[in-house]
């Protein structure tokens, strides 16, 4: 009873701490530099995505499976870079580099909803060009509305819902140290920061490897294996079948590609300098893709460019009748 009581006092000490980012503390005068490149670059993948987002959205045109799971993952990308770089932009503006516990696990959370949905609604894409390619004629009666919202559910919500599962496991370590050496919270900030190894780290580093399993390498052998079997059909088929399913891969297999080397370098550099943080690093991570895939799908991709040209078309007609409107 009395442990009992003696880890439920030192949970609840560790929930009212406060956390260091030790990184900032030796920024100096390169904290102005490292702040305009981050709000420049979130700002334009503000504006980029949200662009792209309203074109899918107002031009019907654009209401397609590719481009539905297209909008779940720009939605994804924003919550990705949000949780992270408005609070880093807020510390090196105000030299204030403390973040609550609570804040934290909250960090950490859409974190690696930001890398698990990454991966599981690429592969969803992938599979959906692998049907589009193999099944052209029986595309449509294959990818149902209701199959949509079931790829939907099954790459947004359930990570999401798994992952929450993960953060609760971690909230329950008691912590002996209040200094993280990295920009922003993650998974192995809490281990490093944990007073001791018990059942509970135990159990909750067992689970975040089935998380990664789950939502980080199965999704990736489930793309490998769908352009496995697109390059097998292609390299069966026609001339003019070859080029459409390259053009219609290409966008995909370069987000795809980015993604994952930046995302495996991450993650040998985090596990291999636990205590080193290299400042640049994290923006090619969580910055630079969701800024990526807009630019990649919009100015490389056709269907974007005709959508846009026609809404173009019509604000400028609107805007016309509207004067016309008004100097009668």
């Amino acid at each position: 009873m009395a442990h009992g009581e003696e880890w439920s006092t030192m949970t609840n000490r560790s929930y009212s701490a406060t956390l260091s980012l030790i990184p900032y503390e030796n920024m100096g005068s390169e904290k102005n530099a490292y702040f305009i490149i981050v709000f420049l670059v979130y700002l334009s993948s503000i504006i980029a995505n949200v662009f792209l987002m309203c074109l899918i959205y107002l031009d019907s045109a654009l209401h397609k499976p590719m481009y539905i799971f297209l909008f779940s993952l720009l939605v994804n990308g924003l919550i990705g870079s949000t949780a992270v770089w408005p609070k880093v932009m807020l510390i090196l503006r105000t030299g204030d580099n403390t973040i609550s516990v609570a804040g934290c696990f909250t960090q950490t959370y859409f974190m690696i909803i930001y890398g698990a949905c990454n991966f599981t609604i690429l592969a969803v894409m992938a599979y959906d060009r692998l049907l589009s390619i193999f099944n052209p004629l029986e595309y449509h009666a294959l990818m149902t509305p209701q199959k949509i919202r079931q790829l939907l559910f099954a790459s947004s919500v359930m990570p999401a819902v798994v992952i929450l599962g993960h953060i609760c496991l971690i909230s329950q370590m008691s912590l002996c140290q209040y200094r993280i050496p990295r920009l922003f919270c993650d998974t192995l900030s809490f281990f490093a920061l944990s007073c001791v190894e018990n059942i509970q780290s135990r159990v909750s580093n067992f689970y975040g490897i089935c998380v990664f399993i789950c939502f980080g390498a199965l999704p990736i052998a489930l793309v490998f294996l769908s352009y496995f079997k697109i390059i097998v059909f292609s390299s069966k088929a026609s001339g003019n079948a070859k080029k459409k399913a390259f053009q219609t891969c290409t966008p995909h297999l370069i987000i795809f590609t980015n993604f994952s080397f930046t995302s495996c370098f991450f993650v040998i550099y985090v596990r291999s300098n636990p205590n080193l943080q290299n400042l640049y690093l994290p923006i090619f991570y969580n910055l630079s893709p969701p800024l990526l895939h807009p630019l990649v799908y919009g100015i490389r991709n056709k269907q974007t460019r005709q959508s846009w040209s026609k809404i173009k078309k019509r604000i400028i007609f609107t805007l016309n009748e509207y004067h016309s409107t008004c100097k009668c």
